[in-house]
């Protein structure tokens, strides 16, 4: 790989000095404070241990991360020496040694000891005996299929096409089960015929799903063979075969799909704790949760091929795995179309469970009466009233619940508590440019009268440390002001106004969103009266997600939602997950849903991984539960360990992970390390405007 990479920079730091690491795609950076100023000199990829997508060489006595990271110390066979966590020391004598700091930008550090590693309440130290020469070397979460297959709408041709999924797998081992270690499937494009470029090449190991030839069969099977790199074939029965004689049904006794389900989740899991006898020996909860019922020799199947570590999984009954399973990022329900293979490679990418759903139950948006809300003085954000009595009426579904944090539906209709997907939200993402300069975010007020919500996110975004922002407010615009708004290069737009049938209302008309042609904008909220439509068009010119409303909303409950999913998304929450959230506090959240790439984010979380605290009085401390939500850049199969005193295991991200009961002083501490949503007595608040006094007593809700 060349030296230099269009999508990594690395920027030198002034004051204090140091070197700042830039993902321009994905809009993520973090900061390695020096004790002296440096000048950051591009080198060769090559030598790394791991493979990294840009370097450089720099000289320091120390640095210090912002941040308290885990930092894994390896040795140059990629043994684990050490690993030093929060309030954690440790040390390491001369040799050669690879640093891998658990950052938002998966950074490596190369160097030689002695080193000292000191992990504070706010930051990590990492010192040597004197200025050192050293390399830093950075990989990117970003990850785009290599190639595109074509296929017919025979299910025949479309086992084909799902069956290199698996080229995909950056190793067969455990480690697989790390999402950076998976890879993009494949792009599909419907054609008259099957077309498998030459380079894709299929992983051999000795797996196949047969499965009948049906699209729903192989749609459900599909993130199934792509983690297994497993060959899709036709077969009278679904079940799983391997070439050294082991099957399996996935047909009895539950349903075909949820034993596929299942069966994804016992491998997955448990590969996460046999690859802690590999690269990552660290203290895993799920190993020490899965011992307590399974005996298996993990460094024993650590070693076997992967049609013999699955074999054994298999044997394993799932009710004895079942809790350790982590709740699950996504289920996505798809319509059994031709179009929707186009898609599947991008929900697999997201591993996530697929639930055919041709007949899923039908519904409508909850929605008071507009007549109404304007009897009584309401202010609401439509101004054209109830849709015509003549006017088709839109087709709503409802997704049947499922046991993830998220729901998606592929398919014509509307779905009510689902996000919507679109193939053009897919193409988008993959058509992302890298961009220069601070995290860009476009307010758009067009109602003076809306002025309330304008003033209170405005003070939410950009109030992060260590993280550049570009906030622009703009008011009263026109149809070709507003027009310019969508077209520039922005990061996010939040509009405040009303919509009408025909688009959004302007100080001098109406500006129809199908008529954008293009736009600069990756993710937008359109915090107006029915805006589903309008969203969707604005997606179709070239935004990744958003979200939207499905009917008309009262601006009082619009005002406290889009302060709540502004707060959630400046944390670094997905627009899914942040969504997802805001429901459960809001009642009119039912009336928003995402369109688009539900997993788009707006800012990076202060952490790798974004999370929500449960916190409750108990004695004289306090009982913390935490619930994490995946993101594209710490998904699934990624670790997480808290920083409370005590702890010392890891725990697999997402989900609620753990409880645990914390002083008053430690709740405080933990509280410092980053602003947090945190429930308590029903309400959520903001860890950085809470104290002890709070939560001891029922309060309002603060956001």
């Amino acid at each position: 790989m060349s030296e230099q990479d269009p999508v990594f920079g690395f920027e030198p730091l002034e004051d204090p000095p140091g070197v700042e690491v830039v993902d321009r795609l994905e809009r993520l950076r973090y900061r390695l404070h020096a004790d002296r100023p440096v000048s950051p000199t591009p080198i060769d990829t090559d030598p790394f241990y791991f493979p990294v997508d840009s370097a450089v060489g720099i000289t320091a006595g120390e640095v210090v991360l912002p941040t308290v990271v885990t930092v894994c110390v390896r040795n140059d066979a990629g043994e684990m020496v050490t690993e030093v966590g929060h309030l954690e020391e440790g040390s390491v004598g001369e040799g050669s040694y690879v640093l891998e700091l658990g950052a938002q930008i998966k950074t490596y550090v190369e160097v030689e000891g002695p080193i000292e590693i000191t992990a504070t309440l706010l930051e990590t130290r990492i010192e040597f005996d004197g200025p050192r020469e050293f390399r830093i070397g950075a990989q990117s979460w970003h990850d785009r299929p290599t190639a595109t297959v074509t296929t017919t709408a025979d299910p025949h041709d479309v086992m084909a096409a799902v069956s290199t999924f698996g080229s995909a797998l950056k190793t067969t081992s455990p480690e697989r089960s790390f999402p950076s270690l998976r890879g993009h499937p494949p792009a599909v494009e419907l054609g008259d015929r099957l077309d498998v470029p030459d380079s894709v090449e299929s992983p051999e190991t000795g797996i196949s799903l047969e499965l009948p030839p049906t699209r729903g069969a192989v749609y459900a099977a599909a993130p199934l063979a792509y983690y297994l790199g497993a060959d899709v074939v036709a077969g009278p029965e679904p079940r799983l075969v391997t070439d050294t004689g082991f099957e399996y049904s996935l047909s009895s006794p539950k349903s075909f799909e949820e034993n596929v389900e299942r069966t994804l989740k016992r491998l997955f899991v448990l590969d996460c704790v046999t690859r802690t006898e590999g690269l990552y020996e660290i203290d895993l909860r799920a190993r020490n949760d899965v011992e307590q019922y399974v005996d298996l020799d993990w460094g024993r199947l650590y070693e076997r091929p992967l049609a013999e570590q699955v074999a054994t999984y298999l044997e394993v009954p799932y009710a004895l795995v079942e809790d350790v399973v982590p709740e699950w990022r996504l289920t996505v329900h798809v319509e059994t179309t031709d179009e929707t293979v186009e898609q599947l490679p991008f929900v697999v990418d997201d591993l996530a469970v697929v639930r055919t759903a041709d007949t899923p139950d039908t519904a409508q948006p909850e929605a008071g009466s507009t007549a109404a809300l304007t009897r009584n003085g309401v202010l609401t954000r439509s101004v054209a009233g109830p849709t015509d009595a003549g006017a088709e009426k839109p087709a709503y579904v409802q997704p049947r619940s499922s046991g993830s944090l998220e729901q998606a539906w592929i398919g014509d209709r509307i779905p009510i508590g689902a996000s919507k997907l679109t193939a053009a939200a897919f193409r988008n993402r993959l058509d992302r440019e890298t961009t220069e300069g601070d995290i860009s975010i476009t307010i758009v007020l067009n109602d003076p009268r809306m002025r309330e919500e304008r003033d209170l996110v405005g003070d939410v975004y950009g109030d992060r440390e260590n993280l550049p922002f570009d906030v622009r407010v703009r008011r009263d615009l026109t149809v070709e002001g507003l027009r310019e708004a969508f077209g520039a290069d922005r990061n996010f737009l939040h509009y405040i106004g009303h919509t009408e049938r025909d688009g959004f209302e302007c100080a001098d008309g109406t500006l129809d969103a199908s008529t954008l042609g293009s736009t600069g904008v990756d993710a937008f909220l359109l915090n107006a009266c029915n805006s589903y439509r309008h969203g969707l068009e604005v997606i179709e010119a070239g935004a990744v997600g958003g979200i939207v409303t499905l009917n008309d909303v009262l601006n009082d409950g619009a005002v406290r939602i889009g302060e709540l999913i502004a707060r959630l998304l400046n944390a670094g929450f997905p627009l899914r997950a942040a969504l997802t959230i805001a429901r459960e506090e809001c009642v009119l959240g039912g009336q928003y849903i995402v369109v688009g790439d539900g997993g788009a984010t707006v800012t990076q979380a202060a952490g790798r991984t974004p999370n929500v605290l449960d916190v409750t009085p108990e004695g004289d401390g306090f009982e913390v539960e935490i619930k994490t939500y995946a993101t594209d850049e710490a998904g699934l199969g990624s670790v997480f360990k808290p920083h409370i005193s005590g702890n010392g295991e890891h725990f697999l991200s997402s989900g609620e992970i753990a409880s645990f009961h914390v002083s008053q002083q430690e709740l405080i501490r933990f509280f410092e390390l980053e602003n947090v949503p945190v429930r308590h007595d029903g309400e959520l608040s903001w860890s950085h405007s809470l104290t002890v006094d709070d939560l001891r007593r029922p309060m309002s809700p603060q956001y």
